[in-house]
């Protein structure tokens, strides 16, 4: 196996470790920390679950997007919205011109699926990017929160 699948499978394991456990990992920034900026294209454990080899709880899916429960939710409600094809966008700061359609569908399907959580008194949209801004993995997604009376400021 190559250096770099072996950095890819060791920081799919560290992200799924922190994904499914409460040790000393599972805070954000810890993972945010361990997670490495990689290139843009490189697999992700969103690519896994795309792919279903990972099972997720999803809650709405088309040709674009999938969106699914967050299996540490930080709010009642927590749904992460996904592109289906990166495309090259590992993170906000990636996105070019070309990526215009689907970081507009993103924000819309976060709407459709507010609106079909029953979140009609408000919820939070969050999309974190690079290691500062918490971003644990490198495949952009929107964090829908929502269930309970969000603080200010956020972070």
């Amino acid at each position: 196996m190559s250096a770099k699948n072996n950095n890819i499978r060791d920081r799919i394991s560290v992200l799924a470790s922190h994904l499914t456990s409460s040790s000393a990992m599972a805070s954000e920034k810890e993972a945010a920390l361990a997670a490495i900026p990689s290139d843009a294209d490189a697999p992700t454990i969103f690519d896994k679950i795309i792919n279903k080899e990972i099972p997720s709880t999803v809650v709405y899916e088309d040709d674009k997007v999938l969106a699914f429960r967050d299996i540490t939710p930080q709010a009642p409600t927590h749904i992460l919205i996904i592109p289906k094809v990166k495309d090259g966008l590992s993170g906000l700061s990636k996105a070019e011109e070309r990526h215009f359609d689907i970081l507009g569908r993103l924000l819309y399907t976060a709407k459709l699926v507010a609106k079909q959580e029953g979140l009609d008194d408000g919820f939070r949209i969050i999309i974190n990017d690079g290691p500062k801004g918490c971003q644990s993995v490198y495949h952009i997604h929107v964090h829908l929160l929502g269930g309970r009376q969000m603080n200010w400021p956020a972070g």
